[in-house]
């Protein structure tokens, strides 16, 4: 059967494949990836290791350390994480970056751990960004973390693939941000949901390498699993200029050279896709119908043109360059061409951070960094920082936000009564320039025709997964009913304790849903089932929006349709997620009104739910049906998570 690139990658990387089998879509494989990328969560994945019982990394050359997200904490608690972390990649031979080196996956990429036909994973929602670079970067979660410094691999389902076929060339003053808010915003209807993205078509050309790891990074706000760009002249010349530098550097061992990149050019062909290869999903864009648009406030994929938005002189109090999606030098570059010999408006605070110490070397080498301080940029260091609520320059209550990063879920950058919305680098800087929210030249407004075709394939029947001993035959809970479709882990589980150590799991459960509503911890109570709405913990990678629901004693979460990740996440830790659309529904028409009313934790009805049967059945006998729970996803919750299941398999190991 033809493969994607994605399945090729696949395959490549699986670990116990019979002799001749491929890898396709809805394949649960056993991997062992090339690298896996952890960076502050670092921290709290070492004594995940320690307690499966290992002693030694598997492959100190697969792991990679990179400290980003909290860096300018200079707590002794943070600083003293900063240094157990250093002295466990020292003691393990493990890369270490510090902090201030950069945003992990711009290292992950600047370094040359991210190549063409690579399986390169991270314990960071971002991860897709190695897709820029024709690797398939996907994330992982903080337990597989832990797996795979033990063993060198973990558990991955191949996820169904989606074609994107990119037309023509962008225009002037367009960037590969405007892409990606259009593709999130006119696929907006989970169209890529839990999907792998790959791009193709004569349009791909015309997008330079800064563009194309934008765009990467953000299908995971689109909701993909990964999104990957071919391997194409353009990715040649920067891999070349890559190998170039490492060798004008003097590095020993250099990740990549010259002869190795002309090799992987040579050989291209065993990642490109077959023809006939099947997509579940094909969408075309014509790049040159794409204009600025503006994401928000606080939602990514809601979006408005930027003439429309610009004709209502929304006031900004903050903007933002920074981030892994936006911080890098064409978009430097551009925001000082905006701002050369200017100043931001008086009331307006411009935060200004590079995506690596790397970058804003070249920035300022060029000058690019000159025009944007003297223009009252205030400088941050080289990290996640605003983007992600931590450090200076977080939103306020009652501030608006124009941002370059990736993300803008209520309360993320800052307050919840805060409006934070998303545009490319151009926009914000003209926005800081001006005040209120514009584009540094006019753009006409146009409709943007867009397509996409579903496809299926016949794999044959499946058959149902029976319970297995130890499994739960059934439960019974009250709902809580959560109307809200896109509900984020930053709602789940807020910044503020994300990145806190100290907090056990058996603790995390008094901080669920607080940033979501406040009221859910008065509302709730053990045993609980809760009812969400579509794409279910989207957003960052946080193990703890799952382990804190089971803290606080929820059964388990049914929704429409979960973000891969949470569920991946939630199964890991032993803890059941299961999709029911039509239960979801049934919700919402019941509670309609309340929803409207503004409500944000409902409690409802009892539940029943059979696992034999695979029903959820309501008070009063109302049956809904869910797909059958997979022995994989049964044996995980039985064990108590994966570190048990590695924990078992190293003594199996050990004992011979």
């Amino acid at each position: 059967m033809p493969q994607t690139t994605i399945e090729k990658i696949a395959t490549r990387y699986a670990v116990g494949l019979r002799p001749g089998q491929r890898a396709h879509a809805g394949d649960f494989l056993a991997i062992r990836p090339k690298h896996v990328m952890t960076h502050d969560n670092t921290g709290a994945v070492i004594p995940k290791f320690r307690e499966i019982g290992a002693a030694s990394i598997y492959d100190p050359k697969q792991p990679v350390f990179a400290i980003d997200h909290d860096i300018q904490n200079q707590t002794p608690e943070n600083l003293g994480k900063y240094a157990k972390i250093e002295k466990f990649a020292r003691e393990q031979g493990i890369d270490y970056y510090p902090p201030g080196r950069g945003i992990a996956h711009q290292v992950m990429v600047e370094e040359g751990y991210a190549t063409p036909g690579a399986l390169v994973v991270g314990s960071d929602s971002h991860s897709n960004l190695y897709g820029g670079v024709c690797a398939l970067g996907t994330p992982v979660v903080r337990t597989d973390a832990a797996a795979i410094w033990a063993t060198g691999q973990t558990w991955w389902q191949v996820p169904e693939q989606a074609r994107v076929t990119l037309q023509g060339r962008l225009r002037p003053g367009v960037v590969g941000k405007d892409v990606i808010i259009a593709l999130c915003g006119l696929f907006n209807n989970d169209e890529v949901l839990n999907c792998a993205v790959e791009f193709h078509g004569e349009g791909v050309a015309s997008l330079s390498m800064d563009q194309r790891l934008t765009i990467a990074n953000m299908t995971t706000e689109w909701g993909a699993l990964a999104g990957v760009f071919p391997f194409d002249e353009t990715l040649r010349d920067f891999l070349l200029e890559r190998a170039a530098f490492f060798a004008q550097r003097g590095d020993a061992t250099p990740r990549y050279t010259r002869a190795d990149v002309e090799r992987w050019w040579a050989d291209r062909a065993a990642i490109a896709p077959d023809e006939g290869a099947h997509y579940s999903r094909e969408l075309t864009l014509d790049l040159a119908q794409v204009t600025p648009h503006v994401a928000g406030p606080n939602e990514v994929k809601s979006i408005t043109p930027l003439p429309e938005i610009e004709a209502r002189r929304v006031k900004v109090d903050r903007a933002y360059l920074m981030s892994c999606v936006n911080a890098r030098l064409e978009d430097l570059a551009q925001a000082a061409e905006v701002l050369r010999g200017k100043k931001v408006a008086e009331h307006v605070t411009f935060y200004l951070a590079a995506a690596s110490s790397q970058v804003q070397e070249q920035a300022e080498r060029l000058g690019y960094w000159k025009d944007l301080t003297d223009a009252g940029a205030e400088v941050l260091p080289p990290g996640c920082g605003a983007c992600i609520g931590l450090g200076r320059g977080t939103l306020e209550p009652g501030e608006v936000g124009i941002s370059a990063t990736n993300r803008n879920f209520e309360g993320r950058m800052g307050s919840r009564e805060a409006l934070c919305y998303l545009a490319s680098p151009v926009v914000v800087a003209a926005s800081a320039l001006r005040g209120y929210i514009c584009a540094p030249e006019a753009h006409a407004p146009g409709k943007i025709d867009v397509r996409c075709e579903f496809r299926k394939r016949s794999r044959g029947a499946t058959a149902e997964a029976p319970i297995l001993e130890g499994f739960p035959s059934r439960v019974e809970g009250r709902i809580l009913y959560l109307p809200k479709d896109n509900l984020n882990t930053d709602g789940i589980y807020g910044k503020d304790v994300t990145y806190r150590d100290d907090i056990t799991r058996e603790q995390q459960g008094r901080y669920a849903m607080l940033n979501y509503d406040p009221k859910f911890q008065e509302i709730a109570q053990g045993g609980d089932v809760i009812v969400g709405g579509r794409n279910f913990g989207t957003g960052s990678s946080r193990e703890q929006a799952a382990t804190a629901l089971a803290s606080r004693g929820i059964g388990l979460v049914i929704a429409a349709s979960f973000n891969q990740t949470y569920a991946r996440n939630a199964f890991n830790n032993g803890f059941i997620v299961i999709e029911c659309p039509d239960l979801t529904d049934a919700m919402a028409e019941m509670f309609a009104q309340r929803a409207e009313a503004g409500e944000r934790t409902i409690a409802g009805p009892r539940l029943t739910v059979d696992y034999a049967r695979s029903v959820a059945t309501l008070e009063g006998g109302r049956e809904f049906s869910f797909p059958a729970l997979s022995p994989v996803a049964q044996e995980l919750v039985i064990a108590g998570g994966a570190e048990a299941v590695t924990k078992a398999a190293l003594a199996r190991a050990a004992a011979g």
